[in-house]
Formats: structure tokens, C-alpha cells, sequence
């Protein structure tokens, strides 16, 4: 199942992911820089989500407080909160 996630304070729009049994199994940033997003995105792909979180959180942008990898992370933490409740 796809599921998206509207970012906030980067230069990317969204994120648009898929997760199967906490698997990563797709992972794609909308906007951003093409290369660095395609990087991301790449290396997320049939990892644990848990992995990618303790991963990617708090990575900083420019001193934006956030980027477009911290962006998925929080992502992948609000889809985490939402499937537990």
C-alpha cells in the first residue's frame, strides 16, 4: 500500500512511500535534488523501517532543522504512530 507524506521546511513536496511487514519496499521524493533524493531512495528500498528511522532522523539541510531525508524519517515515524493505534 503507497502512502504519502507532505513535507514541510525542505525543497521537496512529498514523499511517497510503501512499506510491506515494516519493510521499506519503495521509497520516492517528490522535488528536491534529483540525485541525492534518487541516493535516498535507493538505499531505503527493502530496509527495516525501523533501521531507516534511527538512520535518517536529524539529518540537517543547509540549517534548515530538517532535510528531505530527516523529511522520510518523520514520515515512516507517523506511519509507525498511526498503525499502532
Amino acid at each position: 500500500m503507497k502512502y504519502e507524506y507532505q513535507t514541510k521546511g525542505v525543497c521537496s513536496s512529498k514523499i511517497v512511500y510503501e512499506i510491506v511487514n515494516d519493510t521499506i519496499t519503495n521509497v520516492e521524493i517528490i522535488g528536491g535534488c534529483p540525485g541525492n533524493s534518487q541516493g535516498v531512495c535507493r538505499l531505503c528500498k527493502n530496509k527495516n523501517i525501523n533501521d531507516v528511522i534511527n538512520a535518517l532522523k536529524g539529518i540537517d539541510c543547509r540549517g534548515r532543522g530538517t532535510s528531505c531525508p530527516d523529511q522520510l524519517a518523520k514520515g515512516l515515524i507517523e506511519y509507525k504512530n498511526k498503525k499502532d493505534v
